[in-house]
C-alpha cells in the first residue's frame, strides 16, 4: 500500500467526528506526520540514538502507541546491546498490520520486534531499559495518565529511560497563541489550508488534550523519575527523558 498525500480534511466537512486511527488515516499518516508534527523526523532519528546509549543487555524496549513503527524501527536500526528485543503495541488494527509490513522491509533486522494490538495500559511492561511514549500521552484520559506513568517507572531496570513526546500547550495566553500561531504557519508552509487546519483541529480537540511542560515534568517526578531533561522542542511540541 503506497503512501497517499494527506487530504482526509481538503473539503467542506458536515459532520466533522472525532480523530481516529484507521484505514484512510493510515494510508495518509506518513504524510500527515511530516506535515504537521515539526522536527517529527529528528525525533524519530534521536529516539535511536537514545535507545542505543541506554538499552540494557537482555532487556524489552516498549513503544507504546507504536502507529506505522517509526520508532521501533529507528531503536532497531541502533541498538547493539546484547539480547534487546522491542515490544510495540498499538490499538489500532489498521496501523499494526501496516506497521508489519514496512518493518519486514527492514533487509537486516538484528533486534527482534513483536507487535502487539491491544490497549497499551492492559500491556505488562517489565524487565524494561527503554520506554517511548512517542505522542502517545496525550491521547490517553487525563485522569489515566499518571497511572500509565507509574507502570512505566515500575517497570523499568534502574538506569532505564522514558522518552516522552507531546504536544504541549501554555498557561499564558500569549504564549499559547504565540506557539499556535507558529504551528499553524508551519502547516501553511506544508501546503494544508486554513480549512485543514480548523477541520482537524475541531477533530482532535476532544480526543486530544495537550498539557503543560510543568504538568509533563512533575508527573514524571510524581511517578519516581529521579530527572527529566527536555531534549527537543519546537514551538508547540516537546521531547523529554526521564531518567530512573
Amino acid at each position: 500500500m503506497p503512501n497517499k498525500t494527506d487530504a482526509i480534511y481538503a473539503g467542506p466537512l458536515q459532520n466533522i467526528i472525532d480523530f481516529q486511527f484507521d484505514e484512510r488515516v493510515v494510508a495518509v499518516f506518513p504524510d500527515m506526520i511530516q506535515r504537521s508534527v515539526p522536527g517529527y523526523g529528528m525525533i524519530i532519528s534521536n529516539i535511536g540514538i537514545l535507545a542505543a546509549k541506554y538499552a540494557q543487555a537482555g532487556s524489552h524496549c516498549y513503544d507504546l502507541g507504536c502507529s506505522l513503527g517509526a520508532a521501533s524501527l529507528a531503536m532497531r536500526q541502533r541498538i547493539t546491546a546484547p539480547g534487546c528485543d522491542i515490544i510495540a503495541v498499538d490499538n489500532s488494527p489498521a496501523m499494526i498490520e501496516r506497521a508489519r509490513e514496512l518493518l519486514a522491509l527492514d533487509s537486516e533486522p538484528t533486534v527482534p520486534v513483536t507487535m502487539i494490538c491491544a490497549d497499551l495500559q492492559d500491556v505488562a511492561i517489565e524487565n524494561a531499559s527503554v520506554v517511548v511514549l512517542n505522542f502517545t500521552l496525550q491521547f490517553i484520559p487525563l485522569a489515566q495518565r499518571l497511572a500509565l506513568v507509574q507502570r512505566i517507572f515500575a517497570g523499568l531496570r534502574p538506569g532505564g529511560i522514558l522518552i516522552l513526546s507531546e504536544k504541549i500547550a501554555f498557561s499564558e495566553p500569549e504564549r499559547q497563541h504565540f506557539h499556535e500561531e507558529l504551528h499553524h504557519d508551519f502547516k501553511r508552509a506544508n501546503g494544508y489550508s486554513d480549512l485543514e487546519i480548523s477541520q482537524k483541529r475541531s477533530a482532535l480537540e476532544k480526543v486530544m488534550i495537550p498539557e503543560t511542560l510543568a504538568c509533563h515534568q512533575k508527573r514524571l517526578q510524581a511517578a519516581g523519575f529521579s530527572s527529566s531533561e527536555l531534549w527537543f522542542q519546537c514551538f508547540n511540541f516537546a521531547s523529554l527523558v526521564a531518567m530512573k
